[in-house]
């Protein structure tokens, strides 16, 4: 059951960080690049399928950075992957990559893409907690990182991979009703996944299929 307030995802900055802080930990997860383990979390929650595709690919380590911004009405920032990309071009993201193997750890590694793609500094960010491993059909294993960050801080893009960088509001992309189950064809077969749409942008697969955990760990 989800408690009656998160109806309407209607959590203050200091409410939602405190869950968070209860609830998760900077503890890595683990499977992130064992092959006998399978993530509960993923692409084939909206399409079951998924999952026997994504265990024959490489597996892809990668963590995200679910910045949180702390404003009395906390927002969410997330970028529009340049057009000219040769994957996902244009799809809405959080800030992050792959995990190299000199980041200390996931957490490590979403601070550093975020310095790398927007400009996001280090010091305006503290991470809280790792939502759980999400595996996509492509065969990437990523770990989300929940983040406080500092409001009033200024973005530099890096155009080779972001066209643009915004904020949403954190109880828009938590409300009841407004993450919703959409398909479409793609190579011949129809494909299911999660999708947001905040007026001109739409936020679908890997990035709502996260938010979606979020809300299930944080507001339920």
């Amino acid at each position: 059951m989800l408690d009656p307030q998160s109806r309407g995802a209607s959590l203050s900055a200091a409410e939602f960080f405190a869950r968070v802080r209860e609830r998760l930990t900077l503890d890595a997860p683990h499977g992130i690049t064992d092959p006998d383990f399978i993530p509960a979390r993923g692409d084939h929650d909206a399409e079951p399928v998924m999952q026997k595709i994504a265990q024959v690919r490489p597996i892809r380590p990668a963590a995200v950075l679910i910045a949180v911004v702390d404003h009395p009405e906390p927002t969410v920032l997330l970028t529009q992957r340049a057009q000219h990309l040769p994957d996902h071009p244009g799809q809405i993201s959080f800030p992050g990559g792959k995990i190299d193997k000199t980041d200390a750890d996931p957490a490590a590694t979403a601070l550093r893409e975020a310095e790398e793609e927007v400009g996001l500094k280090r010091e305006l960010i503290e991470p809280l907690g790792y939502l759980d491993l999400y595996m996509t059909t492509l065969g990437y294993r990523i770990v989300p990182v929940i983040a406080r960050v500092e409001p009033g801080f200024t973005l530099t893009l890096n155009t080779a991979e972001v066209d643009v960088a915004f904020e949403v509001p954190l109880s828009f992309l938590m409300a009841d009703g407004n993450m919703q189950r959409h398909s479409r064809q793609w190579q011949g077969v129809e494909r299911h996944y999660y999708a947001l749409t905040f007026g001109e942008r739409y936020i679908w697969g890997v990035t709502a299929g996260i938010m979606r955990n979020m809300r299930e760990r944080i507001y339920r």
